[in-house]
């Protein structure tokens, strides 16, 4: 089975869709999808579903939405025809006789268990699982000062967000609360991409992005800092100045907040270096704030 929720969802058995387009019953696979194989509670299904106000069919209609999940994965299984192995049809274990192996059923796939439901990956893909393993090379990569590595191994793993995570699935409580989390992950790990490519010089090709993203989200500050101390390091360093004027009107204005002493120190460093200063010193503060800034 391969999995895609960094993005629009998508849930493949044996190369075929098993992703439904009613929106209840897609709610349910997202969230197994997103923690396959592991055990999904069926109290964290129904509060997806209700959002704490469950009617009193609440159990009897998840197992519906579960029965309708499993006629997807069963016609999945079918189509995977006689050479899926495994996966579908029956097949021979690899290195012995030809013995057979049992064909995979839909309960195979999608498992009761005690107290929940079980999405059964079957050694499949999922792309979350492998944004999660690039990431935390990455970062394991800057820890060791190999900056290269680290901007490679982040950017691979950003690859893998085609958008917003669950971009077509209308959340609930559990779905929106891990869409947040992921989102989060996902700006940390662009955070320390940036970081690399400043470590490397490559100040000049980050402008681009670092526009943008210092538009899209107005009140957050190390990519803030990042872009600050882009624009210094090319030589633009009364736009770097404004950068910092125009968060703090915004931090101040909504969220009743002046900027971090980790930016105001980036601030007072730009202005103290003066326009000709381009050293290839440390960036922005880190998530914590506390990181110190040389320009």
């Amino acid at each position: 089975m391969d999995i895609d929720v960094l993005g629009a969802l998508a849930v493949r058995e044996n190369g075929l869709s098993i992703t439904p387009t009613a929106p209840k019953p897609r709610q349910v696979l997202a969230l197994l999808a997103l923690h396959a194989d592991q055990v999904v509670p069926v109290s964290a299904l129904i509060e997806e579903l209700w959002a704490g106000e469950p009617p009193r069919s609440a159990r009897t209609t998840l197992q519906t939405y579960v029965l309708q999940l499993r006629a997807l994965i069963a016609t999945a299984l079918e189509r995977g025809g006689p050479d899926a192995g495994p996966g579908g049809a029956p097949g021979t274990v690899p290195g012995g006789p030809r013995a057979e192996v049992p064909p995979r059923t839909a309960k195979d796939v999608l498992v009761t268990l005690p107290g929940g439901y079980l999405l059964s990956s079957g050694g499949g893909t999922l792309d979350v699982r492998e944004f999660d393993r690039l990431a935390g090379t990455g970062y394991r990569a800057m820890d060791a000062g190999d900056f290269a590595g680290a901007a490679r191994l982040l950017r691979e793993a950003l690859a893998l967000w085609s958008g917003p995570a669950f971009a077509d699935v209308q959340g609930g409580v559990q779905l929106d609360m891990e869409t947040r989390r992921l989102e989060e992950t996902r700006l940390c790990a662009l955070d320390q991409r940036i970081e690399a490519d400043l470590r490397l010089g490559r100040h000049r090709e980050l402008l681009a992005e670092l526009t943008v993203l210092a538009s899209r989200y107005r009140t957050h500050e190390n990519l803030h800092g990042q872009f600050m101390l882009a624009l210094h390091r090319s030589g633009r360093r009364g736009e770097a100045l404004d950068v910092y004027q125009r968060l703090r009107g915004t931090l101040v204005r909504e969220l009743g907040l002046e900027p971090s002493v980790a930016l105001r120190r980036l601030q007072r460093s730009i202005l103290m270096a003066g326009p000709e200063s381009l050293s290839e010193a440390g960036s922005g503060a880190d998530s914590a704030g506390e990181r110190l800034v040389r320009v």
